[in-house]
Protein backbone atom coordinates (compact mmCIF):
# COMPACT_ATOMS: atom_id res chain seq x y z
CA UNK A 1 0.00 0.00 0.00
CA UNK A 2 2.36 2.77 1.25
CA UNK A 3 5.92 2.74 1.09
CA UNK A 4 7.66 1.26 4.34
CA UNK A 5 9.39 3.74 6.31
CA UNK A 6 12.25 1.78 6.95
CA UNK A 7 14.13 -0.89 4.60
CA UNK A 8 13.35 -4.38 5.62
CA UNK A 9 16.61 -5.39 5.35
CA UNK A 10 19.47 -3.17 6.84
CA UNK A 11 16.42 -0.51 8.68
CA UNK A 12 17.67 2.44 7.15
CA UNK A 13 15.03 5.10 6.51
CA UNK A 14 13.91 4.91 3.48
CA UNK A 15 10.08 6.28 3.88
CA UNK A 16 11.07 9.93 3.12
CA UNK A 17 12.66 9.46 -0.22
CA UNK A 18 9.54 7.92 -1.85
CA UNK A 19 7.72 11.23 -3.16
CA UNK A 20 10.96 12.46 -4.65
CA UNK A 21 12.53 9.40 -6.33
CA UNK A 22 8.56 8.95 -7.77
CA UNK A 23 8.36 12.63 -8.84
CA UNK A 24 11.94 12.47 -10.81
CA UNK A 25 11.37 9.31 -12.19
CA UNK A 26 7.44 9.34 -13.50
CA UNK A 27 7.32 13.29 -14.35
CA UNK A 28 10.97 13.80 -15.56
CA UNK A 29 11.36 10.94 -16.79
CA UNK A 30 14.62 10.20 -14.90
CA UNK A 31 16.74 7.21 -14.93
CA UNK A 32 16.09 5.36 -11.74
CA UNK A 33 19.31 4.50 -10.91
CA UNK A 34 20.73 7.98 -11.92
CA UNK A 35 18.06 9.51 -9.29
CA UNK A 36 19.22 6.70 -6.44
CA UNK A 37 22.51 7.73 -6.72
CA UNK A 38 21.82 11.58 -6.67
CA UNK A 39 19.36 10.80 -3.49
CA UNK A 40 22.92 8.84 -2.15
CA UNK A 41 20.90 5.78 -1.91
CA UNK A 42 23.39 3.29 -2.18
CA UNK A 43 22.84 -0.03 -0.21
CA UNK A 44 21.22 -2.36 -2.86
CA UNK A 45 18.35 -3.34 -0.45
CA UNK A 46 17.43 0.17 0.09
CA UNK A 47 17.37 0.79 -3.65
CA UNK A 48 15.13 -2.42 -4.18
CA UNK A 49 12.72 -1.09 -1.51
CA UNK A 50 12.29 2.17 -4.16
CA UNK A 51 12.53 0.43 -7.07
CA UNK A 52 10.29 -2.39 -6.81
CA UNK A 53 7.42 -0.27 -4.40
CA UNK A 54 4.19 -0.35 -6.20
CA UNK A 55 1.80 2.29 -5.13
CA UNK A 56 -1.59 0.85 -4.90
CA UNK A 57 -3.61 3.27 -2.01
CA UNK A 58 -5.28 5.06 -5.18
CA UNK A 59 -6.80 2.07 -6.01
CA UNK A 60 -7.63 0.45 -2.99
CA UNK A 61 -9.29 4.06 -1.25
CA UNK A 62 -12.14 2.65 -3.93
CA UNK A 63 -12.99 -0.13 -1.56
CA UNK A 64 -13.35 1.26 1.80
CA UNK A 65 -16.03 0.47 4.06
CA UNK A 66 -18.97 2.09 4.32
Amino acid sequence: MMIPVRCFSCGQVVGDRWAEFKERTQSKKEDPGAVLDSMHVTRYCCRRMLISHVDLIDDVINYSRK
